[in-house]
């Protein structure tokens, strides 16, 4: 029985006894990593406080949207999770916006699957491990939580927390780099004046279509990350989109309001549109042959524009980068 068909329970226990091993190994001999753990900080968190190294030495971060915060901070990343939201990768790459990073890093790609692969996460000797977050990688790592703990101090970053800033004061709080997070807010801030003052903002309100590839039209919902950065350069948000739609059941982690559609064009009908294609989701060529969204006001005057996935939940290098494409854009 190779390992990639066993059980959930028998891999657990694979990984505990690689990390049993690796234990015995350490005892032995002395090493570099003995300092980095020789000092340990109290972190609060959902799950009660979690004693962690004061200086974490080999991290392992199961969720991808949180690795570009690690980098941000200058931690050290043993091995991360390669999978973000709007990145498709070929195997064994990580996602453009940190791969040089994790070169430089020699961070070692985590493989990914229905399951947390917890004997490589073992057999990376991690002395912390990084969780939680938003998307399937994150709820991966909640549910895994007591079987990663039993490998190293594991942290599982809220759930809720969805924009960056609040993303990445939790992850530097967790790696004792909290003295670097004003520093990358403010450059984020300088950057959106700058933009703010240079772009020329279409008149009147906007929506942001997601480009999906089971075709379920859906905009992402006011007030969540990217609705707040557009906002913030001073595009008008359509704050309707939601009682237009009837006001759906949200799920808490859901950025996006869903609809039949019947009620496309009802909901749809700001007359400035960005279309962010998600894996498998059509081009704005292709979403201008359709019928129904071609007679929407947006697509008649022409004015609709693409995004990145990685600009709907964006992390401090997502963020800075749309700025980036905002300001080349609308100059």
């Amino acid at each position: 029985m190779t390992l990639y068909r066993m059980t959930a329970r028998v891999r657990a226990a694979v990984a505990l006894l690689i990390l049993a091993l690796v234990a015995v190994a350490g005892c032995s001999s002395s090493t570099a990593d003995d300092t980095s753990k020789s000092g340990t900080r109290e972190v609060q968190t959902e799950r009660g406080a979690v004693a962690v190294p004061a200086d974490p030495q080999r991290i392992v971060v199961v969720n991808g949207s949180l690795a570009g915060y690690l980098y941000d901070l200058g931690a050290n990343v043993k091995a991360a999770d390669p999978r973000v939201l709007g990145v498709t990768n070929r195997s064994g790459e990580f996602p453009p916006s940190w791969s040089e990073d994790a070169k430089k890093q020699d961070t070692q790609v985590l493989p990914s699957g229905e399951d947390i692969n917890l004997e490589f996460i073992a057999a990376q000797q991690p002395d912390l491990i990084l969780g939680g977050g938003q998307g399937y990688p994150g709820q991966q790592s909640i549910d895994a939580y007591d079987k990663l703990t039993a490998i190293a101090p594991t942290v599982l970053i809220p759930s809720d927390l969805t924009n960056w800033q609040d993303q990445l004061k939790a992850v530097a709080e967790v790696v004792n780099h909290a003295d670097k997070v004003d520093g990358l807010i403010a450059a984020y801030d300088d950057k959106v004046a700058t933009v703010k003052s240079s772009i020329k903002v279409p008149h009147g309100a906007v929506s942001v279509f997601q480009s999906r590839k089971d075709l379920k039209p859906s905009v992402i919902a006011p007030g969540t990350p990217l609705a707040a950065l557009l906002t913030e350069v001073g595009f008008t948000v359509d704050d309707k989109v939601e009682a237009k739609a009837g006001n759906p059941t949200r799920p808490a982690a859901a950025d996006w309001v869903a609809f039949s559609q019947e009620m496309v064009t009802t909901v749809v009908d700001a007359p400035v549109l960005f279309v962010v294609q998600l894996e498998g989701g059509r081009t704005i060529a292709q979403l201008k042959e359709d019928a129904l969204l071609a007679t929407l006001p947006a697509f008649k005057s022409g004015q609709v524009y693409d995004l990145p996935g990685t600009a709907q939940r964006p992390d401090y290098r997502g963020a800075m980068s749309t700025l980036d494409l905002l300001a080349e854009r609308f100059k």
